[in-house]
């Protein structure tokens, strides 16, 4: 019966922690590697029209992004409630898409300048003259490829 017989003095052996570091940096690796980092904060309230066509991006990095639209909420005492331009993180001017354009071109390598795709992110009730304006001032400067962002209608 000895044999069989509860000893109270044996403890729970501890709990290996050995491998807790190798997962925790395999956990880390993995949300770094598949994140992204937002570029730009919106500063425009931007609603998009629907779309009946759309065509994607094939590659995003070379593609730079012209927001059109009133400001939000907390900038609105600052700049109003009139449709405005953003570039980057700043409100500019048709005047400022030159020099724009020619610092997103200088940051792209010189395989990829040609393929370089200007995409107008609009909200539905801005005027058509704003838009008419940033369109002259990229032909201008000579970035042809232009994009309109849009919602993609249900079917």
């Amino acid at each position: 019966m000895a044999k069989f017989g509860k000893n109270s003095s044996k403890e729970m052996p501890a709990i290996s922690t050995s491998s807790l570091p190798d997962i925790v940096f395999m956990l880390l690796f993995f949300f770094m590697v598949t994140t992204s980092m937002r570029e730009t904060e919106n500063k425009v309230t931007i609603r998009l029209p629907q779309a009946s066509e759309v065509v994607k991006l094939e590659r995003k990095d070379l593609a730079s992004y012209i927001n059109i639209g009133s400001p939000i909420a907390p900038l609105q005492a600052q700049f109003g409630t009139d449709a405005r331009i953003q570039l980057n993180d700043s409100f500019k001017t048709t005047k400022d898409i030159r020099d724009f354009v020619a610092a997103e071109r200088d940051a792209m390598s010189e395989a990829d300048k040609s393929f370089m795709t200007v995409v107008i992110r609009c909200d539905q009730q801005v005027h058509m003259g704003i838009v008419s304006d940033v369109k002259q001032e990229l032909r201008r400067c000579s970035a042809l490829k232009i994009m309109y962002c849009a919602n993609k209608t249900a079917k």
